[in-house]
């Protein structure tokens, strides 16, 4: 995510933005740790700035009213900008995705904001598709293991796994092109997640 975004978006928005947050992470029923660790990590909130968040998402979740308020008023400030529109959508599924499944109830809040957001269902299933492999899907998702794991268990995890889809270990057992083509994006993203939780933890 880049710094652009947040310096142009994020703080116009915070507060709608972090409220779709809460409501996301409490849509099937339960607001889990890693999950608000990865709202932490992919909205790159500042220290400093991480109790009046918490107070914000607190209020959010205990509100009686559901999401659409709060994807109303982003919709309202950048109805003119998909691409900033589709990138919102992109983070609500890093959230969702972080305890390791995206459970149908976060699913179709996801749809939901998709659709007063004016983004049709092509350009939903589109992002949904291209989070397979790609560098922004969750990084503890794509190595198998948790936020709070020390980083040389990681570490360990991302080796063994570059390992398994190297091209040359599938190479020597002669498997199909198609394989190989999946296994090149697999170790992509590998190592794109690897990169990314060096980062969130230095």
């Amino acid at each position: 995510m880049s710094s652009f975004f947040f310096r142009n978006v994020y703080f116009k928005i915070a507060k709608a933005l972090i409220g779709l947050s809460a409501k996301l992470s409490s849509a099937d029923g339960q607001v889990s740790k890693v999950e608000l660790i990865a709202i932490k990590d992919i909205l790159e909130i500042p220290e400093n700035e991480i109790d009046q968040v918490g107070k914000i998402f607190n209020e959010a979740k205990k509100e009686n009213t559901d999401y659409q308020p709060y994807a109303k008023h982003i919709e309202k400030v950048y109805k003119n900008n998909p691409k900033i529109l589709e990138e919102i959508i992109d983070i609500l599924f890093y959230i969702a995705e972080a305890d390791g499944d995206v459970s149908s109830s976060e699913l179709n809040m996801i749809e939901g904001v998709a659709k007063i957001f004016y983004l049709n269902q092509s350009q939903f299933k589109s992002i949904k598709k291209a989070r397979k492999g790609s560098d922004k899907l969750n990084p503890y998702v794509v190595l198998g293991v948790k936020p709070e794991d020390d980083i040389s268990f990681i570490r360990n995890k991302y080796i063994l796994l570059s390992k398994e889809h190297h091209p040359d270990l599938l190479r020597s057992k002669n498997v199909p092109i198609e394989v190989m083509d999946e296994s090149k994006q697999k170790i992509n993203s590998i190592i794109a997640a690897w990169k990314r939780i060096q980062k969130l933890k230095s």
